[in-house]
């Protein structure tokens, strides 16, 4: 992996990633030069025991732009520049210009609730200079530069002192709310351990000292042994759709050797990840013959010390059940917070291994 650190006009970090050693063939650009005025806030919700950011800045950022003005494409006209220069690279990394969260956020008045600076980082992660293109449309080796990246991001997040957990994801589709179409992801990094990692956490945790083993160690085998839930086994990963799905086509990729983080993979383990999550976002695509909106979270163990028990993985929870036919987060799951799932996992995934691969890949 190369890589070259830049700083934009507005003061806010870029850094380039590439197979090759990266060249840059114009200025680095900024849509401001002004710098970033973030004030992020985080109140406390005293019944679900757990921080809400608010960040009123964000209210003016891009939304679905016309083609012609595309902030995550190359510079074409340095009269009204983008995010990204020129030159010879595969993926791109810089700070939000809209963050939620900030490293060093001003201290903010007494609120209603308690209240403290939104302390984190935001950073958007551009995939390809292709504006048209999907994440899957990537080879396997760029696949592996995107799990290079975000290993790199999560060492680099936790060098500041700051960071607790990192949470890289890519929403796709307006269904989900993306207001960019150029394929791209982002990662929030957060000085606490969110509710959904510290529930993992302590499951995790409460299994490894229940039975002596993390709980990857059994699901994995179990897993293979049945064979209904499973999409595809590289050897070193494996995507399955979850006995648990609360997606309908929910799917998961796992590394087969339990570890906690994306910087622990052996590089041959890497590359058998990235082929096995190349392959489970195509199926997604497949499955109806278009592009399935969707969201991906990738979970790694907090930073917070050595936490052998969680399980890195990455999850994708696709937003259609049918086709044409959302699945929509309604009365139960957000009242409740317990799924409705209108298909059994182990028929999600015999129509997911059933997809027929352009390529013929399978």
């Amino acid at each position: 992996m190369y890589q070259e650190d830049f700083t934009k006009p507005d003061g806010r970090s870029l850094t380039l990633y590439g197979l090759q050693p990266v060249r840059v063939d114009s200025e680095i650009p900024s849509p401001s030069t002004e710098p970033v005025d973030a004030r992020p806030v985080m109140r406390w919700h005293p019944l679900r025991g757990e921080w809400v950011m608010y960040a009123a800045h964000r209210m003016g950022r891009t939304f679905l732009p016309p083609p012609e003005y595309n902030p995550l494409a190359p510079t074409s006209d340095p009269e009204h520049p983008t995010e990204l220069p020129r030159g010879t690279y595969d993926l791109a990394v810089f700070e939000n210009r809209f963050p939620s969260l900030t490293l060093n956020p001003p201290q903010p008045d007494p609120g209603p609730a308690e209240t403290r600076a939104g302390v984190g980082a935001c950073e958007v992660v551009v995939f390809s200079q292709d504006a048209t293109g999907r994440l899957c449309d990537l080879s396997d080796a760029r696949i592996d530069l995107l799990l290079q990246v975000w290993a790199d991001r999560t060492t680099r997040l936790a060098a500041t002192g700051k960071i607790k957990s990192v949470l890289a994801f890519e929403n796709r589709g307006v269904e989900v709310g993306v207001t960019l179409h150029h394929p791209h992801g982002q990662i929030y990094a957060y000085d606490h351990i969110p509710p959904v990692q510290a529930t993992m956490l302590r499951s995790a945790e409460s299994y490894l000292a229940d039975l002596g083993r993390p709980w990857l160690a059994d699901f994995v085998p179990e897993e293979r042994a049945s064979g209904e839930r499973i999409v595809r086994d590289d050897v070193a990963a494996l995507s399955v759709v979850p006995p648990f799905a609360r997606y309908t086509y929910e799917t998961w990729v796992l590394p087969a050797r339990p570890v906690g983080l994306l910087s622990e993979l052996t590089e041959p383990e890497r590359q058998s990840f990235a082929r096995v999550l190349r392959d489970a976002l195509r199926r997604q695509d497949g499955l109806f013959g278009g592009r399935m909106p969707y969201l991906m979270t990738v979970h790694q163990a907090p930073l917070d010390g050595p936490h052998p028990a969680f399980p890195l993985h990455i999850e994708i929870y696709p937003y259609l059940r049918a086709p044409g036919r959302m699945k929509y987060l309604a009365g139960t799951e957000q009242g409740a917070g317990e799924f409705a799932n209108d298909k059994y996992p182990e028929a999600a995934a015999q129509e997911l291994r059933a997809v027929k691969l352009e390529g013929g890949d399978q």
